[in-house]
């Protein structure tokens, strides 16, 4: 379980780079980024297969996004979970959320050490419905 004041604190950045993000409407990364962007969040998709996916941009990876990027969401496994966190330190995120089934140690220990708010084998999704309930 999830700190709650930690979900808080990650409840008030506003942008959200989605790491693996599907086109698919039936994949988490496509409803749960749905179900965020309603609520107010803005979304980034990131999948180097696409140029947009439904109607949005899609972005390479984290270094190709213009913008400020407060939370990164990944879908990802966790083999490929490092390269990323590196990308979101140097981008200057503030938080690495890690959906469910996804843990990599390694890679936590270094967002931690670099001062960013790590959640991992949870839903952003879910932690987010919890807390509004």
């Amino acid at each position: 379980m999830t700190d709650p004041k930690i979900l808080k604190k990650i409840f008030l950045l506003k942008t959200i780079a989605v790491i693996g993000f599907s086109p698919k409407v039936n994949r988490p990364s496509n409803f749960v980024s749905s179900y965020m962007e309603e609520k107010g969040y803005r979304i980034f998709p990131v999948n180097p297969g696409y140029e947009t996916i439904d109607g949005r941009r899609c972005y390479k990876s984290l270094i190709h996004i213009n913008q400020k990027i407060d939370i990164v969401n990944i879908f990802r496994k966790a083999e490929h979970v490092l390269p990323i966190v590196q990308d979101a330190i140097k981008i200057e995120a503030k938080a690495i959320w890690m959906q469910d089934e996804i843990v990599n140690k390694n890679a936590e220990a270094i967002a931690k050490e670099n001062l960013l708010i790590v959640v991992n084998n949870d839903c952003i999704m879910r932690q987010h419905l919890s807390l509004k309930n």
